[in-house]
């Protein structure tokens, strides 16, 4: 397509998905389970068909020289749709949000006032690689009320339209309208621009991916932007905390998963038990092939760990580094989280009481953890049933985004013909 042809599309897709979402906002909760079934059961059926087209994708991912990386985010397996049509049922069992209403109280006038949980309505999913994402994104935006606009990336481009055809055959077959879920067509960048600018057309953009993608949708977007840049995230080990509670903490923070956003990419120690609790972990990290970078403190304690530099502090490393500081006590710990951290997730270990309560009210992130892992940030690990990202804005939605972050407020009011004197 040339540029005014994605232009013309691009309209075209949003002036459907508006027209689909006033439909599907009005669903019952019934006929979007019945969707979200059918699709699930469309793509167990098609296990073949979605592998084949992900090999597809995978052929072409390898002859261009892709990363191990994306290629790992990008292969689809049998477990893996499994995975997928699992999710759409997860998701089918969780209570409906559309309609909810709370906080309903009688004012002095006589009127109730109250709110009640309405769809976002269309809402534009920018993402990279994993193909599990176009069903993932398909079912929480349609069970929680809004049309959907998916764009992926160009290396998943057979992945994701075989998977579409499996969600539009679950919308069809539920009565709803195959558009309320459309999956971008076009592997031209241009689109993107598109989406992103359609003020008429979607309310809100999601994008998941890698830094770069999400500097450029926060950037450039014209719409609202559901997003988390980084996940610089930290433990601080406390001197009144559990030795071997804090070191399995630690552990797991790290190396249960290295490439993740919730994954712990700074450790901070008490001075207090440094030289105690450090020879333990580093052994644990030196063990399992965890480069350690710290400051003069904790390369006093353990001369095998590397000098951190300044940009250290700041970094995801999305890998196996872990940057380690010893601090003072409590308040160095928060000062150091607020000026090095994302916003994302960070965790105390600790059984002081006290402490706890307070790192709790000072850390100003999205997920803040008393006595447990920062790889515990996740929808699903947080009841949510799923998630379509994590979000460190302010506004709306924070944290995992689940169902109720799809959805916004509006406030009722029942009266009975009461009149403002």
């Amino acid at each position: 397509m040339n540029t005014t042809d994605i232009k013309s599309y691009m309209q075209a897709v949003g002036q459907e998905a508006r027209a689909a979402s006033r439909l599907v906002a009005k669903a019952d909760t019934a006929a979007k389970n019945r969707a979200l079934t059918a699709m699930a059961q469309a793509i167990r059926r098609d296990e073949a068909l979605l592998l084949a087209a992900n090999a597809k994708d995978l052929d072409n991912a390898r002859a261009k020289g892709l990363e191990a990386s994306m290629i790992d985010r990008l292969t689809l397996s049998a477990k893996g749709v499994a995975t997928m049509a699992e999710g759409l049922l997860q998701i089918a069992a969780l209570a409906d949000p559309v309609g909810e209403i709370s906080g309903l109280n009688y004012r002095p006038s006589g009127i109730q006032v109250g709110k009640m949980r309405v769809p976002l309505g269309v809402i534009g999913i920018i993402y990279e690689a994993r193909p599990n994402v176009t069903a993932d994104a398909a079912g929480l935006c349609l069970k929680a009320g809004n049309a959907a606009i998916l764009r992926g990336g160009s290396e998943a481009i057979h992945s994701n339209q075989a998977i579409a055809a499996c969600v539009k055959e679950g919308l069809r077959s539920a009565g709803l309208p195959e558009s309320a879920v459309q999956v971008i067509e076009t592997t031209d960048r241009a689109a993107v621009g598109e989406l992103i600018t359609m003020k008429d057309f979607v309310d809100v953009i999601v994008p998941r991916g890698g830094k770069g993608l999400i500097e450029r949708i926060a950037n450039e977007a014209r719409i609202p932007v559901i997003k988390h840049l980084d996940g610089v995230c930290h433990v601080y080990i406390d001197d009144q905390a559990d030795f071997d509670k804090a070191i399995r903490i630690a552990d797991n923070a790290k190396t249960q998963r290295y490439g993740t956003c919730n994954t712990m990419e700074t450790l901070l120690i008490h001075a207090g038990i440094a030289e105690k609790i450090l020879p333990a972990l580093s052994k644990i990290y030196f063990d399992k092939g965890v480069e350690l970078r710290g400051d003069a403190a904790a390369r006093g304690i353990i001369a095998q760990i590397k000098e951190a530099t300044e940009q250290d502090w700041y970094e995801e490393y999305l890998a196996p580094i872990l940057s380690i500081r010893v601090v003072d006590g409590l308040d160095q710990a928060i000062d150091h989280i607020t000026k090095y951290g994302s916003q994302h997730t960070d965790a105390i270990v600790t059984e002081n009481y006290t402490r706890a309560r307070r790192f709790l009210r000072e850390v100003d992130s999205s997920s803040v953890m008393v006595n447990t892992t920062t790889r515990f940030a996740d929808g699903f690990e947080y009841g949510l049933g799923a998630e379509i990202g994590i979000s460190t804005d302010k506004i709306h939605a924070r944290g995992p985004v689940g169902l109720e972050g799809l959805t916004s407020q509006k406030f009722i009011v029942l009266g009975d013909g009461q009149l403002r004197q």
